[in-house]
């Protein structure tokens, strides 16, 4: 098929090769570096663990290669640690083997989800132990590590220390008799598993549990914590992190001051524990002290290993991986979790990096999540409540559409709620109706009536940026332009959910632009000229809405510039004209299909749930899709029916 396509500087997205050499920073350009929140590898992930990190940080990667930016996008299952030893003693097989089996089912369900990792790797590598031993040794080297004694449990049957989630036994605050050696699932209060009443031994429960003294290396974050709240009242107002628990940002005008709210800063750090006595984890190295016998046969702490995960991934996906992580001044570190991580990515992980020493390439930007809960409840493996993993496919609801609902509802400042009724309504009266009908109006508009080429007139567009001045539609096209602004400002500040109703307010600014214009066989006999500059025009915001929505749901963006027949379009910051007159577009289809609305309840059958139950997280999922708009009388053409846009309040453009 014939491609007319404007060719100029940074209108195509830049597309590697198959087999390109890794993704390296470029030097005096803006390089991303993004991680999202290691996957424990002893379960599968539900829809909530998918949005807060994995799902979330996909977007914000594939945005910025739609800017054409340098981006890499690291992830992999955390595989060390207790939880990992007993899920492996529950079903019976090695760690080695429980982490294998859930390294393929988190991959596999990610794929699915079409989260396109630069990299999935995992932490039992050997170079995640070099690199973890090489940190360790210069914490020790300068003069953060201290060896701590302290009473734990320990098994006189197994011959060992019980790390927390090995032991059991009755919570000292509520009396619950089946609290975990780290918190009591009754009342929640954290515990530390010394103060547990009748402990018992996870491997067998008639084992004799006794306290004895261990020692363990601790590093000194009381130490640190100066340079630390240094840091974190830096990055936080440099970054713009989002409101989470760790640090508060107050504005006054243009300034903006970061205050620290975290309890166990305000109270003072204390020295915490780098070493466990366990089997599965990475070994203590030796310091080249007296008190290295004290460390042999104890691993380091999964809280501690997990977090130099992200480098170590980096490790095995190049070995330039330190232009990446010690490369401050050319690459920006975005980091994407759910709130429960919150302290180990600004305040852990930071302060261990800062006793290292190197020259870090340390966090910029904090994305975080509150809890998606599951239609009126939270989401529960054991009372078959939710959709874990793979059953997402079993639904037969594509992939773009979970995509689609899930970052239309993503819990960005308060928990929310998955809804049937409303991921159902947001596929057919948004993606069908709104967006979708919008696409395939134009295009079969082009195949029926121009034989699938775009018509030529002897005023057709030129290539590039439409006039705002055109007497036509100047209000049409400023407001398409004000979106584009507001899209890119609110993606670059990692606003994720009105990113995308963003998305759906230009796709209904194009369905208004086909109705006021009234594109018919009529007006195409009238004034072929007009209905050939429509056509172009309402094709081009098509060409801009595979760009823009293809962060969200690629799969649907590709399905687009197959039906355009065009390359992959970069995110143009102004509507132009690139499709130009006597392209050849491909053969018109749905992008989306209908849900019957009684599925809600086989759906419900299937995967637990109480709509009475459910608080729906939206008076309507079409409200997702609205741009807030009202019709202004200006012109007695296009103008006269198209929605005049109003920007978020907290969007300023020119900033």
């Amino acid at each position: 098929m014939s491609q007319k396509i404007h060719s100029a500087d940074g209108i195509l997205q830049v597309i590697p090769l198959p087999g390109h050499p890794a993704i390296l920073p470029k030097a005096g350009e803006t390089n991303i570096l993004i991680t999202s929140a290691l996957p424990y590898c002893n379960n599968v992930p539900h829809l909530g663990n998918i949005i807060g990190s994995t799902l979330s940080a996909d977007v914000f990667s594939r945005y910025n290669r739609t800017r054409n930016r340098p981006t890499l996008y690291i992830c992999g299952t955390d595989e060390y640690g207790t939880a990992t030893e007993t899920q492996a003693l529950k079903e019976g097989i090695t760690p080695r083997e429980l982490c294998d089996k859930y390294h393929v089912l988190h991959k596999e369900t990610y794929e699915w989800f079409d989260i396109g990792f630069d990299y999935f790797g995992r932490t039992s590598t050997p170079l995640h132990t070099e690199i973890c031993q090489e940190t360790y040794k210069n914490l020790g080297k300068n003069g953060y590590l201290e060896p701590q004694s302290k009473e734990q449990t320990y098994c006189e049957d197994c011959g060992r220390f019980l790390a927390d989630r090995f032991v059991e036994g009755t919570c000292p605050h509520c009396g619950y008799e089946d609290a975990r050696g780290d918190q009591c699932d009754s009342c929640s209060r954290t515990l530390d598993a010394i103060e547990l009443i009748h402990p018992r031994c996870l491997v067998n429960k008639s084992h004799r549990v006794v306290p004895r003294s261990s020692t363990h290396m601790y590093v000194k974050l009381d130490t640190l914590q100066p340079q630390t709240e240094a840091w974190i009242k830096q990055a936080a107002k440099k970054g713009k992190w989002s409101a989470n628990s760790v640090v508060q940002t107050t504005h006054s005008g243009s300034n903006s001051d970061v205050e620290i709210i975290d309890a166990r800063m305000k109270g003072g750090l204390i020295p915490a524990p780098l070493t466990r006595d366990l089997v599965w984890g990475v070994p203590v190295p030796e310091l080249g002290r007296e008190d290295d016998a004290l460390m042999k046969e104890k691993v380091l702490y999964v809280w501690y290993d997990a977090p130099i995960g992200y480098p170590s991934i980096t490790a095995n996906y190049t070995p330039d991986w330190k232009k990446w992580w010690f490369n401050p001044k050319d690459v920006n570190l975005y980091q994407f979790m759910g709130k429960d991580n919150v302290y180990f990515h600004t305040v852990y992980f930071p302060s261990i990096q800062i006793g290292d020493g190197r020259d870090w390439t340390m966090l910029h930007h904090l994305s975080t999540t509150e809890y998606l809960n599951y239609e009126g409840g939270k989401f529960s493996k054991s009372r078959n409540r939710g959709v874990f993993g793979p059953q997402a496919r079993e639904t037969g609801i594509p992939a773009s559409v979970w995509r689609y609902y899930l970052l239309s509802t993503r819990p960005e400042s308060a928990d929310a709620m998955f809804s049937w009724a409303d991921c159902i309504a947001a596929n057919n009266n948004v993606l069908l109706n709104n967006f979708g009908n919008f696409v395939n109006r134009v295009l079969k508009f082009i195949s029926s009536q121009y034989q699938g080429i775009v018509p030529k007139n002897s005023d057709s567009d030129s290539p590039g940026p439409l006039s705002l001045n055109d007497p036509n539609d100047s209000i049409f096209i400023s407001q398409v332009n004000n979106l584009l602004q507001d899209y890119i400002l609110l993606m670059d500040s990692v606003k994720l959910r009105q990113g995308l109703q963003t998305i759906m307010s230009l796709s209904q600014l194009g369905n208004a632009y086909l109705q006021s214009s009234g594109l018919n066989k009529a007006l195409m006999s009238s004034d072929p000229t007009r209905t050939a500059q429509v056509l172009s025009r309402a094709l081009n915001l098509i060409y801009v809405l595979s760009a823009l929505v293809e962060p969200y749901m690629p799969a649907t963006a590709d399905a687009m510039l197959v039906q355009l027949n065009a390359p992959k379009r970069a995110v143009p910051e102004v509507l132009s004209t690139d499709i130009l007159a006597g392209h050849e577009i491909g053969k018109p289809a749905h992008l989306f299909k209908k849900i019957e609305e009684g599925m809600a309840e086989k759906f419900r059958e299937q995967f637990g749930g109480d709509e009475a139950k459910v608080v729906s997280t939206t008076k309507s999922a079409s409200a997702t899709g609205s741009s807030k708009t009202k019709s202004k009388s200006k012109s007695k053409k296009q103008d006269a029916a198209a929605p005049v846009y109003t920007a978020p309040s907290d969007v300023k453009r020119g900033e």
